[in-house]
């Protein structure tokens, strides 16, 4: 009968993580890393409405908001929806999802070529059981926790594009 030997344990783990060092894996906005051509470097239209305006300043945040100049230009559309998820036996809604999708279009500025196109989409949820301002703030947090996961899937769909294609 074995018994679990912790030393072994960790010295596979320290074994297998200087493996694992060589793999060729790198940051993607570390020294020449292929996602840096992206950092405070993409114009992203003007939002139009507030969840576009929420999704867009995600974005900046991760990609820095530019300064004039930029080689590229993001372009999004956002479809939001509220369904009813949980009902009492008296038929009153105690949750809603509220459902996330966000298409946008990578575009170089100086060719007015497009780059890359995408679909990302997610949903969040929130409670209705407490007061109504408790309510209209769980609802406000929802949408802006939507807006922080599709920003997350627009970045990180956008990185692993440049991985693969120099920009």
């Amino acid at each position: 009968m074995s018994s679990f030997n912790r030393r072994s344990l960790l010295l596979l783990t320290a074994a297998s993580g200087l493996t694992l060092s060589g793999c060729g894996f790198e940051p993607v906005y570390g020294t020449d890393g292929a996602a840096t051509a992206l950092q405070d470097n993409v114009a992203i239209d003007e939002p139009n409405d507030n969840a576009t305006y929420l999704l867009v300043r995600e974005l900046e945040d991760r990609l820095g908001r530019g300064r004039g100049g930029e080689d590229f230009g993001l372009s999004l559309k956002i479809i939001t929806d509220q369904k009813s998820v949980g009902r009492t036996v008296a038929q009153v809604t105690t949750r809603f999802d509220i459902t996330g999708e966000a298409t946008y279009s990578l575009r170089n500025l100086d060719s007015k070529e497009v780059v890359t196109t995408g679909k990302v989409n997610s949903f969040t949820s929130y409670s209705t059981t407490g007061s109504t301002v408790a309510e209209l703030a769980a609802e406000t947090d929802a949408f802006e926790r939507l807006m922080v996961i599709l920003a997350d899937l627009i970045v990180a769909d956008l990185q692993a594009y440049s991985t693969t294609n120099p920009l």
